[in-house]
């Protein structure tokens, strides 16, 4: 069972924890991560979905995702949901997150990075991680157009695209 710590609707701590998946009450949120990997031409890191996920099943996401675990910052488990879906240790320092997205059931941190991996070197989480790919802006477009990424907001993905390289953008 995977425990998650609960906010109020201001983020601040609630000193509750609950199931992940179970429903919340009312004015109880909790944190989920994303991390967003550009390699050094500008094309985002995407991954597909196994088949088993219980949520959007074989759709294309961004590079990382997952749910922050209780006594977790979202930087830890950015880091954390890093290496286990793709086998590569990161290490965001003191990054802070490039921006937060509230959903109905909480806060959805996301991370923007530049960093050229190895695709053959990544190992998948065989549970979670169906295959990885680079694409371009247009690329991600045309994918979320046609159904085969998740649904994010309209334009959401272009805004991630326009991230990069803004407010401190680390290259390193």
């Amino acid at each position: 069972m995977e425990l998650v710590d609960l906010y109020d609707e201001n983020r601040i701590p609630l000193g509750r924890t609950a199931e992940r998946h179970a429903p919340k009450g009312p004015g109880e949120y909790r944190l989920v991560v994303h991390v967003c990997a550009f390699d050094s031409r500008g094309r985002l890191l995407i991954q597909r979905r196994t088949e088993e996920k219980r949520v959007w099943p074989g759709r294309w996401d961004v590079s990382v995702g997952g749910g922050v675990d209780a006594g977790e910052t979202s930087r830890q488990a950015a880091e954390r949901e890093f290496l286990e879906e793709l086998g590569y240790p990161l290490d965001l320092g003191n990054l802070r997150q490039s921006v937060t997205v509230n959903f109905d059931g909480g806060f959805d941190d996301f991370f923007i990075i530049q960093k050229d991996l190895n695709l053959s070197s990544l190992v998948l989480q065989k549970e979670e991680v169906a295959e990885v790919r680079y694409v371009t802006e247009a690329e991600a477009e045309a994918m979320a157009a046609d159904g085969s990424f998740i649904p994010y907001p309209e334009g959401f993905l272009r805004f991630l695209f326009a991230m990069r390289n803004t407010f401190g953008f680390p290259t390193k």
